[in-house]
């Protein structure tokens, strides 16, 4: 076994419970409401940006990748801040965050898509100002929810349970934001209107189950750290680079995650553009998404069977050979959306585990470091997921910008090939990248997991190691 440096630990202030399947499904459903606000911006803000604002593809790229990167840095500010909050009360220490900002986050998401009478240069800071507000109050939402699984349980299954179900929840919410959305937007004439309605019936709605995970959530292992063992901040980053799991981590899901939005981003302008139909983006979310479900209730079983590792690693070889299949197939409706079932059902398995594998990584660092620090592991994790949302906004504006890509147009032959390849050769080809980094280098195994905790829990009960 590895070196471990032993300190004083923090206590739990309460004891260990099952968790029921209310509690599950409440956590599930607040990221259905973070989804329906937060997949707004990633599906459809491009399109707004670059058909509705008329800012140039380039531009509206650029957007978000310097939007995105302030977001991984405010995340890092929010994960400190949770950590270091004192006088903890009766809410606990995450769920006060998920109640506070449900209503400004569902505001700031209606004000992003507004379409203000300003000329093209305010539009793109009031692009740039709105978005950059959105990703402050979502960080201020979203790290305190991701931090709390920790929180609920230590029991690596139901972990595994919470993260398939929060999996589930945020697939609930694309699925209904992929099929709803644009029905409503064409509902109207102007298309400035359609958005500015479509959003704002996807916010109220995302209030309503961001407050009903607020109500039906507990918090079990809340620690206070004692003042005479207060960790500097200092040494909260420095113990990140010694969980090495955690870094692995955040690579591949530099990867994966790049991947997966990039393909959200490009799927209206490859239905409108390549197979000139944006009608079909609704059935294929429905059915693409649906195969997602599937995928997301095989994840426990097929956890149980090969763990954790494995499952990752099957899920990303399915959607590296969906995504290959539909770029040399695909070149009707019917086949793109059997393929995109297919690659989709794999993304499920890779999508479903990121949460789980941050929890291990949380016990992982305590017990190398002596350090427990949820929400600067979870705020780091999302860093760099943030910054993979800057290159999966940023990367499609500027290849569109690069093949010439005119709005609401015929496109020629080159943006169609790099319409095609954004939507299907970038993706597989991260895919892979994830497996070969994963099978290689990942090494915090279930069995060595189930290890560590035993070891933290002989520590707090003060049994010599």
């Amino acid at each position: 076994m590895e070196q471990s440096v032993n300190q004083n630990m923090e206590r739990p202030v309460e004891t260990s419970e099952k968790l029921k399947l209310k509690e599950k499904i409440a956590y599930g459903m607040g990221d259905v409401g973070n989804n329906f606000l937060f997949d707004l911006g990633q599906i459809y803000l491009l399109k707004f940006y670059t058909d509705a604002l008329g800012l140039p593809s380039a531009t509206a790229g650029l957007i978000f990748l310097i939007t995105k990167i302030w977001d991984a840095f405010a995340d890092i500010t929010v994960g400190t801040w949770v950590d270091n909050r004192k006088k903890i009360g009766p809410k606990g220490k995450f769920r006060p965050f998920i109640l506070y900002t449900a209503v400004p986050l569902a505001l700031i998401t209606i004000v992003s898509f507004t379409n203000p009478n300003f000329s093209l240069t305010g539009k793109m800071i009031w692009a740039y100002a709105t978005y950059m507000a959105f990703g402050t109050i979502y960080s201020i939402s979203n790290i305190p929810y991701g931090s709390m699984v920790p929180a609920m349980t230590k029991d690596p299954v139901e972990r595994a349970e919470l993260a398939a179900f929060r999996q589930a929840g945020s697939n609930m919410g694309l699925l209904i934001t992929t099929v709803g959305f644009m029905p409503i937007v064409l509902l109207f004439n102007s298309e400035s209107t359609g958005y500015i309605v479509a959003v704002s019936v996807f916010a109220f709605l995302g209030i309503l189950f961001q407050l009903y995970c607020y109500k039906n959530v507990k918090e079990r292992y809340v620690y206070e750290k004692p003042k005479e063992n207060k960790v500097k901040l200092s040494e909260s980053y420095k113990g990140l680079l010694k969980n090495t799991p955690l870094l692995i981590l955040c690579l591949v899901n530099l990867f994966t995650f790049s991947a997966f939005n990039v393909k959200l981003a490009v799927q209206v302008y490859y239905c409108q553009y390549v197979l000139k139909n944006v009608s079909i983006v609704p059935y294929m979310g429905f059915f693409s998404i649906g195969c997602v479900f599937i995928g997301v209730a095989l994840v426990p079983f097929m956890v149980k069977k090969i763990g954790k590792k494995y499952t990752y690693i099957l899920g990303c070889a399915i959607w590296a050979v969906g995504d290959l299949l539909a770029y040399i197939f695909a070149d009707n409706a019917i086949i793109f959306i059997i393929l995109a079932c297919f690659a989709f059902f794999g993304s499920a398995f890779v999508n479903s585990l990121n949460w789980a594998f941050v929890s291990d990584a949380v016990e992982y660092g305590e017990w190398k470091t002596g350090n427990r620090s949820e929400g600067v592991v979870y705020s780091f994790f999302t860093f760099c997921r943030k910054l993979s949302q800057a290159l999966a906004g940023f990367i499609p504006g500027i290849v569109l910008g690069l093949v010439g890509y005119v709005p609401n147009a015929v496109q020629s032959a080159s943006v169609v090939e790099g319409i095609r390849g954004l939507m299907f050769i970038y993706p597989s080809t991260l895919a892979m990248a994830t497996i070969i980094v994963m099978a290689f280098f990942y090494k915090l195994s279930d069995d060595k997991y189930n290890t560590i905790v035993k070891d933290l829990n002989d520590r707090k009960s003060g049994i010599p190691m």
